[in-house]
């Protein structure tokens, strides 16, 4: 069995009403919120499926079902805890995680240090072993044309 394994997530939400959203934890102001049944975390519902896929455990949504109403507004957080709980239990930790943030606004960078002390802080690892980066679309697509904000996660998973 190896001894390492690399999952992949994705994220997208639309932008709806609101004066903020939530990144990787962190509260950004914004003059947009995004439509969602949880809180709206692209960051941590994408570094969730790329856990989850790590370990072939399904994806987020298998999880925590929008259909669920015990999930309505809830915090990314806990379903991050609860992800590296599910690998734990199974030998694994997050090695590493590198995560890009797919908008043309807001600007990521000034939060990304706090989204990464974060993460790491729920994951149990150094923060340097948590990226986060942001991109345009050059005005392309729905992000570009500011409907919406994305997120890609790639996660390895280590034997603990």
């Amino acid at each position: 069995m190896s001894a390492m394994r690399i999952g992949h997530g994705f994220d997208v939400h639309a932008f709806g009403d609101g004066e903020h959203l939530m990144l990787g934890g962190v509260r950004v102001g914004f003059d947009r919120g995004v439509l969602a049944h949880s809180d709206g975390d692209v960051v941590l519902h994408a570094l969730c499926d790329a856990m989850l896929g790590a370990a072939a455990l399904g994806d987020i949504g298998r999880h925590f079902p929008p259909s669920d109403p015990q999930w309505k507004g809830a915090d990314s957080r806990a379903f991050l805890r609860h992800c590296d709980a599910l690998l734990r239990a199974r030998g694994w930790r997050v090695g590493n995680a590198d995560i890009t943030v797919v908008c043309e606004r807001p600007k990521i960078g000034p939060h990304a240090d706090a989204m990464r002390g974060l993460i790491a802080l729920d994951l149990g690892i150094d923060g340097d072993a948590v990226s986060i980066k942001a991109t345009t679309t050059e005005g392309l697509g729905a992000t570009g044309r500011g409907e919406g904000i994305a997120a890609h996660a790639v996660c390895l998973i280590v034997r603990a």
